[in-house]
């Protein structure tokens, strides 16, 4: 008997995926948020991360990676981490809720495919009810196969307290594993795909989740007002400091939403993540997708 410490462990963030594959050099640019030079290597950081959001953060898909550059064989991989998975539901989740929980799982994709991604029981199963899968779900955030992102009705410290249990999102442990779910071929992911376009929002919202879900007391939420006609992606606080986010996945710089959520609430800073360079306008930051990470440093 004696004290024991509890360590959390996540897939691999794209910094540790930059050490993971070699370009360790690189790190001290995102680390010291050195946006002149970063701008100057930015076509790296954006290659990186495509191959990131490829691979994902999942260890022995990085490892392979790292080793040969097969994405056909990390592919492969994944497939394999997802039908483990599955019979692990099988095997710790009591046999009543064991469908429920495919059939929420299986359900993710589709759920995050949508423009307004709040989580529709409906998608599930026609007709369905929170009861009907609400243990399913809290079965798969428990062990940590998913990312529970709750509404917020007002930004207000603690933003815990001003949570609607009713409304939610739900992500993928890994943005690697949610390519690989949807069946993401490697040229539509790397070399572009205008029949790709509608999911690519899809992956760089769980990429930025997932990011933040490795920065310490940093709670995770998002913001739509009552009428549903303005939604921001993500609204963090550390404790100290509410910070709306609103995620894009390519250069397009319009936030009607941000906008509106500023124009109401008036926050002392907002950050708009694009693939496009650092820039501080007034209270709003623009910040590079690939810099998601360094979050903290930046405000």
């Amino acid at each position: 008997m004696g004290k024991v410490d509890f360590l959390k462990l996540y897939p691999l963030s794209y910094k540790e995926f930059l050490i993971a594959t070699g370009n360790e050099r690189f790190i001290s640019l995102l680390t010291n948020c050195d946006f002149q030079m970063i701008t100057n290597f930015k076509q790296f950081f954006i290659d990186a991360l495509k191959h990131y959001y490829f691979v994902g953060g999942m260890p022995e898909a990085v490892l392979r990676f790292s080793e040969n550059r097969d994405f056909n064989e990390v592919r492969e991989i994944q497939k394999r981490i997802l039908d483990a998975y599955e019979q692990d539901f099988s095997k710790h989740a009591p046999n009543d809720i064991v469908p429920k929980i495919r059939m929420v799982w299986n359900s993710i994709p589709s759920q995050l495919a949508k423009e307004n991604k709040k989580f529709i029981y409906g998608l599930v199963r026609e007709g369905a009810r929170a009861k009907d899968y609400e243990v399913a779900i809290m079965w798969l955030s428990d062990c940590g196969l998913v990312h529970k992102v709750n509404r917020v009705n007002a930004p207000n410290l603690p933003l815990k307290a001003y949570v609607d249990l009713r409304a939610f999102k739900l992500f993928l442990v890994d943005v690697g594993l949610l390519g690989c779910m949807a069946g993401l071929k490697q040229n539509s992911l790397l070399d572009g795909n205008d029949m790709f376009k509608e999911f690519k929002g899809a992956l760089t919202e769980q990429y930025v989740m997932q990011q933040f879900a490795t920065v310490p007391g940093l709670n995770i939420y998002y913001y739509t007002n009552d009428r549903g006609s303005c939604e921001v992606d993500f609204v963090v606080d550390n404790g100290e400091t509410i910070v709306p986010v609103e995620v894009k996945a390519e250069i397009n710089l319009k936030a009607k939403s941000l906008r509106t959520y500023c124009e109401k609430f008036n926050p002392r800073i907002s950050v708009r993540a694009a693939m496009t360079d650092y820039k501080k306008e007034s209270s709003l930051i623009n910040l590079p997708l690939y810099a998601i990470g360094e979050l903290e440093t930046v405000l």
